[in-house]
């Protein structure tokens, strides 16, 4: 029996300040997942919330386990793609992507999972804005960098 999921995504940006700047880690996607960079994502498993979610998605991606999360109130809609119907509940029509930041409390590269991703980045947020593909997610990065931005 195959498992579906969750029809709930989470995006992730991890962040960190380096002389006093923000930098984004981005991670780059196996070709056979797409070969995008994008930050962390995933989806709920069972019963946990989508911030328990978000945390699990970081530490399995990164290695991170120390950090700070912040749920931000954005979220978008992707629309469903027959490509990934076997693997969501039938009828769904749109998957709502939730959006929060990880400022990672941790020295050190990731420890990425080369299943999902061959490659990652610690980036300024201009070298973020031009690996991303999606819209979505340079819109929610330009929200995490007005965010951090904003705070002392």
């Amino acid at each position: 029996m195959k498992k579906v999921r969750i029809p709930i995504q989470v995006l992730v940006y991890p962040v960190r300040k380096t002389n006093n700047e923000w930098e984004y880690l981005m991670l780059k996607r196996i070709i056979s997942r797409g070969g995008v960079w994008q930050g962390v994502t995933g989806a709920p498993e069972g019963n946990e919330t989508i911030a328990e979610g978000a945390k699990r998605e970081l530490y399995e991606e990164t290695g991170y386990s120390s950090f700070t999360l912040i749920k931000t109130d954005v979220y978008y809609i992707i629309p469903m793609e027959d490509r990934w119907k076997e693997i969501y509940p039938e009828n769904t029509k749109e998957i709502p992507e939730y959006l929060f930041i990880a400022k990672i409390n941790e020295p050190g590269p990731p420890q990425i999972d080369p299943i999902e991703h061959d490659g990652w980045k610690w980036c300024s947020y201009e070298d973020a804005m031009d690996l991303l593909s999606w819209e979505d997610n340079k819109s929610a990065l330009k929200f995490v960098h007005k965010f951090l931005r904003k705070e002392k």
